[in-house]
């Protein structure tokens, strides 16, 4: 999973959850309830509360006193299909979301635009989302 812009991760920030991680440890504020987070929002969640947020934008790194804010918040979930969990003919899957402040959102399924719905319904069945 990768993450830019989303909540306090401001750089590119990538993350191999590899099988048989459970769970997600480090001190304090180290961002371990937006990795959460995170994974929640790209694969669908719309209500900003679920998200730990009074708006959606809430998701958008709002800056800090060395670094002003970002215009966007993009994540990037790649998920190994070669096991045919998900109804897709790609053994490796990318679902993507980028919220931009203006409140215009766009979703990816490998690269290419979609629809919510289309995310919703690819991961339904396979116990993913």
């Amino acid at each position: 999973m990768t993450l830019k812009g989303f909540k306090s991760f401001a750089s590119s920030t990538t993350l191999r959850l590899e099988p048989g991680i459970t769970c997600v440890v480090g001190p304090n504020g180290s961002g371990k309830s937006n990795v959460v987070d995170a994974l929640t929002w790209v694969m669908g969640e719309q209500g900003a509360k679920s998200l730990r947020g009074g708006k959606m934008e809430d998701v958008i790194f709002a800056g800090t006193s060395g670094r002003a804010p970002l215009g966007r918040a993009e994540v990037a979930l790649t998920i190994d299909n070669t096991d045919g969990a998900l109804p897709i003919d790609y053994t490796e899957v990318t679902i993507s979301r980028i919220l931009f402040r203006n409140g215009q959102s766009e979703y990816q399924i490998n690269g290419e635009a979609t629809r919510l719905l289309d995310i919703q319904e690819l991961l339904s069945d396979s116990g993913i989302g």
